[in-house]
């Protein structure tokens, strides 16, 4: 054929410019839409239509092709919404976002999570054209309640959560601060689990783990990321009115973070203590005082909330009842009718404290414990093999160690500096006990701040260390002979040489604060320690006792115009009186009788602005540890007052207004415990007595008691 004919094969071909030939027919292009994606594609027949033919089984490479396409399919879509977005189109963009937007009602997604892992992953592909416009997207994916879908999601959605923040590290805090509310206990946040189509119930144990596994993952991409994790922890904090198991809740996830994240730790354990604390001065009544009361169904039924069905809590109770405490308070200030209600209210608010606080020690107690446990009985060279491995590389003793360390510094900052706390406190108490080095740290941390302070300093604190000085070595017994003979020769030394300076004119006359508050610290010791204060029997008479050099200040104290019988605390004057003269120290009862028509020495005040000496004398921070729970863990290293007793059980119930007024007769003698012959009591005579001077060292407390069923206590922080 010649190839210039209109016939041949050549001239078939498309023109490479000008109009389409109309024998060229071309498919148009379909409008790519969202709904195209979504919608289950079915192109099988019916089974019952005449024309369905069986269709051999699908092999696996055909399964990946049909997936792989599906995922172009979506990223194409997501390409087009983010470049739409840009050029002011919003509408696929929109739709996107609401593929991950929650069901307002039931809080559940609104597709489901297989179709979400594939907009994830569509989504990974194209982080890095992600714009501030696009925030939107971010934050509805943030928002998604994942800790409560399938297991394969949440992976994908760790792994794509870790991909954004190496992208876009600016979405650091928006992903942290979900992960904080994520360990609080919120029963709305988690109820989606059971609104999700075949999903299984979860407990909050799951949950929790699955925010942690978040947490750790990011913090391996991201060091830096304490800095701005702790102050959204401060944030999420729970409010001391909410229930208890809110409180164990979270504080069981911040101890939990400390295990991956330490450089967290110190700011972690002062959160918790902070807010035990003022949960603790809210506690100013005795326990005995709530024994008549009803017990509250957290105090007969004790459950671990990590085991709880989320969704399946009865939190709104407990939210009415905190909202009902508040409009009590609220109320009874207009009200003076309701007194009984009042008080009943109160009563049930002391005891919920109570117990939030003995969870919230025994929670703190058990962490300690843990890495205290892990610690070999005999412990070797630190390049021995037999120490255990640790998340830091570290020995368990030094880790041991640095969290001493930075409990002693919380201490200092915060603990010793509020006034009327009961059982915090108690966390060092335990935690000294740990080493013979500890608790001499801390008996040094307490002589610095209470002796060895500037003119300049706080006088509250100085009080407050002298007041843990003499409590402490009365009451740890971890605390040797040799260290408390160091402590009571530090403070006579004190003594001595303030007495010193009164005589000579250089003290000043108005603050003798410090002063009195080493004396009672000093006579608390005596009471509890006298056995110790003597010198060591080498060849001296049967019966004979020879205390030590440094105590002959006591006489001098005693005698002197400042009068420190007067000023210092009753409770702890009248048993180091009777005490000194039972063992032949010292006779106090004349001095005693004779302050009772004595008016108060005018120099026993303090300076402006200080607690008076009511106030600085009754604080006595290691008291009897009454909480029941964490208890447990003081009740190995605490010294009883029944222990050191000189006289028998029956001397428990001593009369003191009798042994001061009238003062103990020549009969009134009896052979006690160590050869020592100790006044008849009371009782034995047959006399009733309401209150007795041992009970109020082998009770709840020698501090006074209260008038009132509940007291709201001022923490007095100092700069």
């Amino acid at each position: 054929m010649d190839p210039h004919s209109r016939h041949s094969q050549f001239n078939q071909r498309t023109p490479k410019t000008g109009p389409f030939s109309p024998s060229v027919r071309f498919e148009q292009t379909q409008k790519v839409t969202l709904d195209k994606y979504t919608k289950a594609s079915s192109s099988s027949m019916p089974s019952d239509s005449p024309l369905f033919t069986s269709r051999p089984i699908a092999t696996n490479s055909r399964v990946k092709q049909d997936e792989q396409f599906k995922k172009d399919m979506f990223l194409a879509y997501v390409n087009k919404a983010l470049l739409e977005k840009l050029n002011g189109h919003s509408k696929d963009f929109d739709d996107l976002v609401d593929q991950f937007s929650p069901n307002k009602s039931t809080l559940a997604p609104t597709v489901p999570s297989m179709q979400l892992r594939i907009w994830l992953s569509a989504l990974s592909h194209v982080l890095s054209r992600l714009e501030r416009r696009h925030a939107p997207l971010v934050e509805a994916i943030v928002r998604l309640p994942w800790p409560a879908m399938d297991a394969a999601f949440v992976k994908s959605y760790v792994v794509f959560i870790g991909m954004l923040i190496s992208a876009h590290p600016e979405y650091l805090s928006l992903v942290l601060n979900r992960i904080a509310m994520g360990f609080t206990y919120q029963s709305g946040l988690l109820a989606v689990s059971s609104n999700l189509e075949g999903s299984t119930p979860l407990t909050r144990r799951v949950v929790y783990d699955r925010q942690h596994a978040l947490l750790e993952h990011i913090f391996n991409l991201v060091p830096t990321l304490p800095s701005s994790l702790a102050p959204l922890l401060v944030r999420n904090f729970p409010h001391k009115r909410q229930p208890q198991a809110a409180h164990v809740a979270y504080i069981r996830n911040l101890l939990r973070v400390t295990q991956y994240c330490g450089e967290l730790s110190e700011r972690v354990l002062g959160l918790i203590v902070d807010r035990a604390l003022m949960v603790d001065v809210e506690i100013q009544v005795e326990l005995e005082e709530l024994e008549d009361a009803e017990p509250t169904d957290g105090e007969l039924f004790e459950f671990d909330p990590f085991d709880t069905i989320v969704g399946q809590e009865c939190d709104a109770s407990d939210d009415e009842e905190d909202l009902d405490d508040d409009l009590s308070d609220i109320s009874s200030d207009a009200s003076s009718d309701g007194g009984a209600k009042d008080v009943l209210t109160d009563t049930k608010h002391i005891r919920d404290m109570v117990s939030k606080l003995d969870a919230i020690l025994r929670l703190v107690f058990d962490h300690f414990n843990k890495l205290h446990s892990s610690i070999p009985t005999v412990l070797l060279h630190p390049s021995s093999s037999l120490y255990p491995s640790t998340t830091h590389d570290r020995e368990p003793h030094t880790l041991l160690t640095t969290q001493f360390h930075t409990l002693l510094a919380i201490f200092d900052r915060s603990i010793l500096r509020t006034f009327k706390s009961r059982y915090t406190q108690f966390l060092l108490f335990w935690y000294a006990s740990l080493d013979p080095e500890f608790s001499d740290l801390f008996l040094g941390l307490l002589v610095d701040k209470a002796l060895f302070a500037s003119a300049s300093a706080n006088g509250v604190e100085r009080v407050a260390a002298s007041s843990y000085i003499g409590s402490f070595v009365s009451r740890a017994q971890f605390i040797d002979r040799e260290g408390a003979l160091r402590a009571i020769k530090v403070l006579c030394a004190f003594l001595e040489a303030h007495l010193d300076a009164v005589e000579a004119g250089n003290a000043a006359s108005s603050d003798h604060s410090v002063f009195y508050a080493i004396v009672q610290a000093v006579f608390l010791i005596f009471c509890f320690r006298w056995r110790d204060l003597q010198e060591e029997p080498d060849e001296q008479e049967v019966g004979r006792k020879i205390w030590i050099s440094e105590l002959g200040v006591l006489q001098r104290v005693i005698t002197s115009d400042l009068n420190p019988l007067k000023v210092c605390s009753q409770n702890v004057v009248h048993q180091f009186a009777r005490i000194a003269q039972a063992t032949d120290f010292a006779y106090c009862f004349s001095i005693l009788e004779a302050n009772k028509r004595t008016p108060y020495p005018v120099f026993a005040g303090v300076t402006a602005g200080s607690p008076g000496p009511e106030d600085l004398h009754t604080f006595f921070p290691f008291d009897p540890y009454k909480l029941p729970r964490s208890g447990e863990y003081i009740q190995g290293v605490y010294r009883e007052w029944a222990a050191v007793a000189i006289g028998e059980d029956e001397d428990e119930e001593e009369d003191e207004d009798d042994l001061i007024e009238e003062g103990p007769a020549a009969d009134d003698w009896e052979q006690g415990r160590d050869g020592l012959t100790i006044p008849i009591t009371a009782s034995k005579r047959g006399v009733s007595d309401d209150g007795g001077l041992d009970a109020s060292f082998g009770g709840m407390s020698i501090s006074p008691a209260q008038t009132r069923t509940r007291t709201v206590a001022m923490a007095i922080s100092v700069s």
